[in-house]
C-alpha cells in the first residue's frame, strides 16, 4: 500500500519527466530515483518508468499534433531501427546488472548534449555535402543517420535517459531544421520504441502495476504541459533550454555514480 507522501512524489516526478520528455529528453532520471527512494527494486523501476512514460506520451503527441503531418515522411525512415533497437535494448537490460548500466548513462547524456550543442556545424557539413556529392552518395548519408538511430533505440531500450537529446541530434544532421517538428518526431518514435521495450518487461514480470498507474497520470499531465507551452517560446530558447537539461543531467548523474 502506498502511502500520500509516495503518491505526490511519483506523480510530481512523473509530471516533470512528461515536460523534460516533451521539450528534450531525460525524463527518465526523475521517475527512476523516485521510485529507487520509495524501495524498488532498480530493474523493476527502470521497468515501471519506462511502461508509465511511454504511456503518458500520448499527452505529448496531442500537443504536437498540428506537425504530425510534416512529420511523415521521416516517421516511416526511421520507424523500423526504431523498433528493433528497442527490442534488443531491453533484451540486453535483463541480462545486465544496474550497477553497469547506471554507470554508463552520464558519458551517454553528455555525448549526446555535445552533439547537439554543435548541431549547426554538423547541418552545415550534412548540406556541403549533400551538394559535392552524387545522389548515391547522399543516399549513404540517410543510411548513416538511420544506423545511428538504430544505435540510440538500443540505448533507448536498454535505459532511456537522454534518448530525446540523441535523436534531436540524429534528425539535425539529415536536415530537419524546425525544433517543433523535430520535437514531434523525437516523442512518436521515443514512444514506440519504448512501447516494445515495455511489453518485453511485462512479458519478464518486472512492472509494478500500483507505481505504473501513479506515474502515468503525472506523465500525461507534464507531456501535454510540456509540448503545448514549450511551442510559445522561440526556437531559440528551447535549444538553449534543451542544452541546459542535458548539461544537468549529465552533472547529477555523474555525482550519483562517482561522488557519493
Amino acid at each position: 500500500m502506498m502511502s500520500v507522501v509516495e503518491v505526490v512524489a511519483l506523480a510530481g516526478s512523473a509530471a516533470g519527466a512528461g515536460v523534460i520528455n516533451a521539450v528534450a529528453g531525460g525524463g527518465t532520471l526523475l521517475t527512476f530515483p523516485t521510485l529507487l527512494a520509495f524501495g524498488t527494486p532498480p530493474v523493476v523501476a527502470n521497468a515501471t518508468s519506462t511502461l508509465a512514460l511511454v504511456i503518458g506520451t500520448s499527452g505529448g503527441v496531442v500537443g504536437n499534433r498540428r506537425h504530425l503531418k510534416a512529420i511523415l515522411p521521416w516517421f516511416w525512415r526511421f520507424l523500423p531501427v526504431s523498433l528493433l533497437g528497442g527490442l534488443l535494448g531491453s533484451a540486453l537490460l535483463t541480462h545486465t546488472s544496474n550497477q553497469t548500466f547506471g554507470r554508463w548513462v552520464p558519458f551517454l547524456i553528455l555525448f549526446a548534449t555535445l552533439i547537439f550543442l554543435a548541431q549547426d556545424f554538423f547541418r552545415r557539413l550534412a548540406a556541403a555535402r549533400l551538394k559535392a556529392c552524387s545522389e548515391g552518395a547522399a543516399g549513404r548519408g540517410w543510411w548513416i543517420a538511420i544506423f545511428f538511430q538504430f544505435l540510440v533505440a538500443i540505448y533507448g531500450g536498454y535505459f532511456g535517459a537522454g534518448i530525446g537529446i540523441l535523436m534531436l541530434a540524429t534528425l539535425s544532421f539529415v536536415g530537419m531544421h524546425n525544433i517543433y517538428e523535430m520535437n514531434t518526431l523525437k516523442t512518436l518514435l521515443g514512444s514506440l520504441l519504448n512501447l516494445v521495450a515495455a511489453i518485453w518487461f511485462m512479458g519478464a514480470g518486472l512492472i509494478d502495476w500500483p507505481r505504473v498507474l501513479v506515474l502515468t497520470v503525472g506523465a500525461v499531465m507534464g507531456y501535454y504541459l510540456g509540448s503545448h507551452y514549450s511551442q510559445r517560446i522561440s526556437q531559440v530558447q528551447i535549444r538553449r533550454m534543451i542544452t541546459a537539461i542535458g548539461f544537468l543531467l549529465s552533472g547529477l548523474t555523474f555525482y550519483r555514480e562517482f561522488c557519493r
